[in-house]
């Protein structure tokens, strides 16, 4: 996790899956994917940065992605078809992605974040979670 200016930072979730944090001064949703969660536990876990995003009028997300692999095929149409508007309604703008390790998770990111991008999000990849952080806070 990127300490590089977060000095209020809030561990909102932590599981064997996944953690989420909330770096109250920069307003930004962070989550790190430990190995591959789907279903309601994934779901709920993207549901807690949309209430995050919402509650704190936030408009940045990190996605630390890098143990992630390629997400289920309802996985992926429900996070299209709810999560996403949700998200952006409750004031999304900025994603920072750090990029899955494995070529099937970096595969189906490269799509779904086109189509986010073609939504109105403005996203970018990287390969280093400081990097991404530094990103997200200039924007």
């Amino acid at each position: 996790m990127s300490t590089a200016t977060a000095t209020q930072t809030i561990v909102v979730a932590d599981t064997p899956a996944f953690t989420m944090w909330y770096h109250a001064d920069t307003k930004i949703v962070h989550h790190q994917i430990k190995k591959f969660t789907f279903g309601k536990e994934f779901r709920d876990f993207l549901l807690t940065g949309t209430e995050l995003i919402r509650k704190h009028k936030a408009t940045k997300w990190l996605s630390d992605d890098r143990s992630n692999t390629a997400l289920s095929k309802e996985d992926l149409e429900w996070a299209q078809t709810n999560w996403t508007p949700q998200t952006m309604q409750a004031g999304w703008k900025h994603w920072a992605i750090v990029q899955p390790e494995k070529v099937l998770g970096k595969m189906a990111m490269d799509r779904v974040v086109k189509e986010y991008m073609s939504a109105g999000i403005n996203a970018r990849f990287f390969s280093d979670p400081d990097e991404a952080m530094k990103w997200l806070e200039a924007q």
